[in-house]
């Protein structure tokens, strides 16, 4: 018969070591489910359009032709270029590409920019990462180099809502401060490689 003093020691060990294992180890659930929503659009383009401007600041007119397509998808990584038709012209803004990366803890985005001889641009390479698991439909890119006016958190907030939309856009302490909706219910057809690719 084992000894009562032996069955309290070891349950309080137990208890500890149950304890340590679900403070190390938060739940990452969500994120997946996030990157995998993202994974399971690879392939296919998509028709958006913005349906929040930015007021004397704005990369859209807001009558543009907007395409994104989720074009190279491995374990780890989506790249998912974002195409831009100029109304008047009819050409097309090749040069960005929104880069996901999921990480045993965190997901990060990343923006590539290039010219339309594929080099890269001034501006490239910036981005955000997630602080907390955030939702299986919604994650919060954080850029902590730089505060609001307000001292607002900037970054960025990406939507899948699977068989509806990818939302992409920027936010301050959560809200949108420009947003690209993107039509998942109908798939278009496949644009160029992006400049650079």
């Amino acid at each position: 018969m084992l000894d009562s003093k032996f069955i309290v020691k070891n349950t309080g060990l137990v208890a500890l070591a149950l304890l340590l294992t679900a403070c190390s180890a938060p739940d990452e659930q969500p994120q997946k489910e996030f990157f995998a929503a993202l994974q399971s659009l690879c392939d296919n383009a998509y028709a958006g359009e913005r349906v929040v401007a930015r007021p004397g600041n704005d990369l859209l007119n807001g009558d543009e032709a907007l395409i994104v397509h989720f074009r190279k998808c491995s374990d780890n990584q989506v790249l998912a270029p974002f195409h831009i038709e100029q109304p008047e012209s009819g050409d097309w803004d090749r040069s960005r590409t929104w880069i996901f990366t999921q990480y045993h803890d965190h997901l990060s985005l990343s923006h590539d920019h290039r010219e339309p001889d594929g080099t890269p641009a001034s501006e490239t390479d910036y981005g955000g990462v997630t602080e907390d698991v955030g939702t299986a439909e919604q994650q919060m890119f954080i850029f902590s180099e730089r505060r609001g006016e307000n001292d607002e958190t900037l970054g960025w907030r990406i939507e899948v809502v699977p068989g509806e939309r990818y939302s992409y856009g920027t936010m301050a302490d959560g809200e949108w401060t420009w947003r690209v909706d993107f039509d998942l219910t109908e798939i278009v057809a496949t644009p160029p490689s992006p400049w650079g690719y």
